[in-house]
């Protein structure tokens, strides 16, 4: 488990993260999301002891990382696929670690079956690809066995098949009792291996839930209704107050109104219905509803450079 109580980290006069009070519990795979600049990377490297917080405290299974006797065997993680010494094997990045953590040599293998390098074993750590680091460092990550692991962005360099992977390795190891941190950018991976969300914004924590209330408490509930006369019913609802777009189809996907006034619509204008289907709502609109007020940074349109010239 790991806890979070009143958590601050100071740069000088900037607050990178501000009074962030929050659990992450075993058993569960816990999302941890928020735009770039939130304070995501700093809050997890306060869980590890790399930084210091300016106040507050954090602790991982009752005690601060620094006090763990064992730290590879209590907590794993992965938060720079890259900070490894690429002259070294594979297989000798994880048995300098083993040896200098007291992990048994077996274990080595072991990790490397795990994530799929058993092949690649002997190859040096600068000829892998973005992928492969990443496996390496799932790999580090699990050396120890430990009961609760972190991972910053882990399906980076992966592909398809990779990407199922790792969903099915987090979900694997909460079933096992375990703490799983789950840090990640990709909205329809984290719908689909995150069983609860902590959302951080310029600081501070803005949403901590389920990800099904998550996403119920910020998303509308739309419907997708077909009719054989579609226009005048989308006059009519749009008179009720419904927001109305238009479904690549042409079916109306409609906001605003429950399915039993939608019915109650098309029979006050006798007009038949030939479709009415709740539609489900999705991380990704849920997460830009919230975060759409503490996002720092914003793209803005692309100039065409032929105008003008």
């Amino acid at each position: 488990m790991i806890e979070a109580n009143h958590l601050t980290k100071r740069y000088g006069k900037t607050v990178a993260v501000n009074q962030v009070s929050f659990t992450v519990k075993p058993g569960q795979v816990t999302g941890f999301l928020g735009p770039n600049g939130a304070g995501k990377s700093t809050t997890m490297r306060m869980i590890l002891g790399l930084d210091s917080p300016t106040s507050g405290e954090v602790r991982v299974d009752g005690r601060p990382y620094r006090q763990l006797t064992d730290p590879l065997r209590s907590v794993g993680a992965l938060l720079d696929a890259g900070a490894i010494v690429g002259g070294r094997s594979a297989a000798n990045h994880l048995m300098w670690l083993a040896d200098s953590n007291g992990i048994a040599r077996r274990r080595v293998s072991e990790v490397l079956g795990i994530v799929g390098l058993s092949d690649v074993a002997g190859k040096r750590v600068g000829t892998f690809s973005l992928g492969m680091n990443q496996r390496l460092g799932i790999a580090a990550a699990l050396l120890g066995d430990p009961e609760t692991v972190m991972f910053d962005e882990p399906i980076n360099g992966l592909d398809p098949e990779g990407i199922l992977w790792i969903r099915n390795l987090m979900k694997s190891l909460a079933s096992e009792g375990r703490t799983v941190f789950l840090s990640s950018h990709l909205m329809s991976e984290m719908a689909q291996t995150a069983d609860h969300l902590i959302v951080i914004g310029r600081g501070r924590i803005i949403a901590d839930a389920s990800t099904e209330e998550f996403i119920n408490r910020h998303t509308a509930p739309s419907l997708r209704v077909r009719a054989v006369e579609q226009n005048e019913l989308a006059e009519a609802l749009a008179q009720r107050g419904a927001q109305i777009e238009r479904g690549s189809d042409g079916a109306l996907i409609v906001t605003g109104l429950a399915g039993g006034a939608i019915g109650a619509v098309s029979r006050t204008h006798d007009i038949t219905l030939i479709e009415l289907a709740p539609m489900g709502s999705s991380l990704e609109d849920a997460y830009f509803d919230l975060t759409k007020d503490v996002t720092d940074y914003h793209a803005g349109q692309l100039v065409d450079a032929t105008k003008g010239a």
